[in-house]
């Protein structure tokens, strides 16, 4: 399967069954570039203009905003009710997490989840190739909670997302906080990553991807 971060908490995942689009900015949105790009599943963690906009598809996608399990082109996805805060939403509302079950990868995309995932949280997940997850701050995990809750989840991979960028006009952490709390020394960044079941990795990698 192929993953194309566009920025912010965007990506698009697409394999052989369809291509699914999470949490998209506006085409022009949040500093960033999204092109209009065909899509089966549009899933959206939280009601926000820079992660719930539908314009630029150019097919009319399947769009998960709400908990509960999907299945589209043959996608499986298990959307997660969570909080946008670590006051049980009391401050930001709620957050969804997104599990996707494609035909030999899973990837979870954290959404904007503003606290640790409990164990209880954690075991809904299953068994993760690849999570997304948000690591700059200030609304959303900042470094240390996301590499709690990848040890808690144990990836095959990692690909941080909502970080501080040249193009991004608010203010978070940049990703060099997150892979220093990893420990991490990785530099390079890939335009897209390519994997399949038999390629990833035996322990957790961090991936950096350019957002294009």
């Amino acid at each position: 399967m192929e993953i194309k971060w566009y920025g912010h908490s965007c990506f698009r995942l697409k394999d052989k069954s369809g291509i699914a689009f999470t949490d998209p900015f506006p085409l022009l949105g949040a500093g960033y570039n999204r092109p209009k790009s065909k899509a089966d599943i549009v899933t959206i963690s939280h009601d926000h203009p820079n992660h719930a906009s539908l314009e630029g598809f150019t097919t009319e996608p399947f769009v998960i905003t709400r908990p509960g399990e999907y299945e589209v082109s043959s996608i499986f996805v298990t959307s997660i009710r969570t909080y946008h805060d670590n006051k049980k939403g009391q401050e930001r509302g709620y957050n969804n997490v997104m599990l996707f079950q494609f035909d030999d990868v899973s990837v979870c995309h954290l959404g904007d989840l503003g606290h640790v995932l409990s164990q209880e949280e954690v075991e809904k997940l299953s068994e993760v190739d690849v999570l997304l997850v948000p690591v700059g701050g200030g609304n959303t995990l900042n470094a240390a909670q996301a590499a709690e809750i990848i040890s808690l989840v144990e990836p095959h991979i990692v690909i941080p997302m909502h970080y501080q960028t040249e193009v991004y006009p608010g203010e978070m952490d940049p990703v060099e906080k997150f892979l220093k709390e990893m420990g991490s020394s990785t530099t390079n960044t890939l335009d897209e990553l390519k994997i399949t079941r038999s390629s990833l990795p035996e322990e957790t990698q961090v991936v950096l991807l350019n957002y294009n």
